[in-house]
């Protein structure tokens, strides 16, 4: 893929092994930025995604925005198996969303979904899901903004809520 170079100075590009020590602080920080929202996420270090894979997978592809060398936002997409009795066998799936906080309100993220949008479509697949915490309106604004809308929301019940 050609990298894509947006209005300010940002460049779009696939992700590579050599951005692997600052994706692994990105995910660090999106699991800080989902504590408050989901108090059953463990405590300390842990980890949501196998990043060397996603970057190495031919079912995955990650991006990365860099403004200079500096990488300042992540997207991945990943194909996955629908449930059987979906009209569609896979679609694709986005997550590990994340903009570093200065660079946020300014399209970053929109075009890495792009990016990432585009991928999908190559693959062949028609539909892209997200998953996002239902109390996350900026979050929840974002996705709408760039034309997800609101499909399902999973409920659960702990006694100590």
């Amino acid at each position: 893929m050609e990298n894509s170079k947006m209005e300010n100075g940002v460049t779009i590009r696939e992700a590579d092994i050599h951005d692997l020590q600052t994706l692994l602080k990105f995910e660090q920080e999106v699991i800080l930025a989902e504590r408050p929202f989901d108090p059953t996420i463990r405590q300390g270090e842990i980890s949501y995604y196998d990043l060397r894979e996603l970057i190495t997978s031919k079912d995955a592809q990650v991006f990365v925005a860099c403004i200079g060398k500096r990488l300042v936002a992540s997207g991945y997409a990943v194909i996955k198996e629908a449930r059987h009795y979906l009209d569609h066998t896979h679609y694709g799936y986005l997550g590990f969303m994340y903009t570093v906080p200065e660079y946020r309100g300014q399209g970053i993220n929109a075009k890495i979904i792009e990016e990432l949008k585009t991928w999908v479509w190559s693959k062949n697949l028609k539909e892209i899901r997200l998953t996002v915490y239902d109390d996350n309106e900026p979050a929840l604004k974002a996705y709408e903004k760039v034309g997800f809308k609101r499909h399902i929301i999973e409920m659960r019940f702990t006694p100590d809520a």
